[in-house]
Protein backbone atom coordinates (compact mmCIF):
# COMPACT_ATOMS: atom_id res chain seq x y z
CA UNK A 1 0.00 0.00 0.00
CA UNK A 2 1.14 3.53 -0.73
CA UNK A 3 1.33 6.06 2.10
CA UNK A 4 0.83 9.73 1.25
CA UNK A 5 2.06 12.31 3.77
CA UNK A 6 0.78 15.88 3.51
CA UNK A 7 3.36 18.19 5.12
CA UNK A 8 1.60 21.42 6.11
CA UNK A 9 1.38 24.25 8.63
CA UNK A 10 -1.73 25.93 10.05
CA UNK A 11 -0.55 29.39 8.93
CA UNK A 12 0.14 28.31 5.32
CA UNK A 13 -2.39 29.67 2.79
CA UNK A 14 -1.80 27.05 0.08
CA UNK A 15 -2.00 24.34 2.77
CA UNK A 16 -5.43 25.62 3.77
CA UNK A 17 -6.51 25.38 0.12
CA UNK A 18 -5.31 21.78 -0.12
CA UNK A 19 -6.70 20.52 3.21
CA UNK A 20 -10.32 20.03 2.09
CA UNK A 21 -9.19 18.54 -1.25
CA UNK A 22 -6.91 16.08 0.57
CA UNK A 23 -9.78 15.07 2.88
CA UNK A 24 -12.31 14.88 0.05
CA UNK A 25 -10.34 12.43 -2.09
CA UNK A 26 -9.20 10.24 0.80
CA UNK A 27 -12.33 8.09 0.48
CA UNK A 28 -11.71 7.55 -3.24
CA UNK A 29 -8.49 5.70 -2.45
CA UNK A 30 -9.54 3.71 0.61
CA UNK A 31 -7.59 0.45 0.75
CA UNK A 32 -5.10 1.71 -1.86
CA UNK A 33 -3.49 4.79 -0.33
CA UNK A 34 -3.06 5.58 3.35
CA UNK A 35 -3.38 9.33 3.92
CA UNK A 36 -1.45 11.06 6.70
CA UNK A 37 -1.03 14.71 7.64
CA UNK A 38 2.09 16.07 9.31
CA UNK A 39 2.31 19.58 10.79
CA UNK A 40 5.89 20.67 10.03
CA UNK A 41 6.08 22.67 13.25
CA UNK A 42 4.72 19.96 15.55
CA UNK A 43 6.63 17.18 13.77
CA UNK A 44 9.80 18.98 12.76
CA UNK A 45 11.90 15.79 13.03
CA UNK A 46 9.77 14.08 10.39
CA UNK A 47 9.85 17.17 8.15
CA UNK A 48 13.63 17.25 8.53
CA UNK A 49 13.93 13.54 7.74
CA UNK A 50 12.14 14.15 4.43
CA UNK A 51 14.04 17.41 3.78
CA UNK A 52 10.83 19.44 3.50
CA UNK A 53 11.77 22.93 2.30
CA UNK A 54 8.36 24.23 1.09
CA UNK A 55 4.79 23.49 2.06
CA UNK A 56 2.48 21.98 1.23
CA UNK A 57 4.59 19.02 0.14
CA UNK A 58 3.05 15.63 -0.55
CA UNK A 59 5.42 12.68 -0.17
CA UNK A 60 4.42 9.25 -1.50
CA UNK A 61 5.99 6.19 0.14
CA UNK A 62 5.91 2.53 -0.72
CA UNK A 63 7.46 0.04 1.71
CA UNK A 64 8.61 3.10 3.72
CA UNK A 65 10.70 4.38 0.81
CA UNK A 66 9.95 7.62 -0.99
CA UNK A 67 8.72 6.99 -4.52
CA UNK A 68 7.65 10.52 -5.50
CA UNK A 69 6.70 13.95 -4.17
CA UNK A 70 4.84 17.06 -5.23
CA UNK A 71 5.12 20.55 -3.75
CA UNK A 72 2.56 23.32 -3.81
CA UNK A 73 -1.17 23.63 -4.13
CA UNK A 74 -2.81 21.92 -7.10
CA UNK A 75 -6.32 21.35 -8.40
CA UNK A 76 -8.11 18.22 -7.19
CA UNK A 77 -7.97 16.59 -10.64
CA UNK A 78 -4.20 17.14 -10.86
CA UNK A 79 -3.72 15.52 -7.45
CA UNK A 80 -5.91 12.58 -8.47
CA UNK A 81 -4.01 12.17 -11.76
CA UNK A 82 -0.75 12.01 -9.82
CA UNK A 83 -2.15 9.51 -7.30
CA UNK A 84 -3.54 7.33 -10.08
CA UNK A 85 -0.12 7.29 -11.76
CA UNK A 86 1.41 6.08 -8.50
CA UNK A 87 -1.03 3.18 -8.39
CA UNK A 88 -0.30 2.06 -11.97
Amino acid sequence: MIKLIDFYADWCGPCKIMAPIFEEIEGDYQGKIQFQKSDVEAESDLASKFNIMSIPTFVALKDDKEIDRRTGAMPKEMLKTWLNSLLN
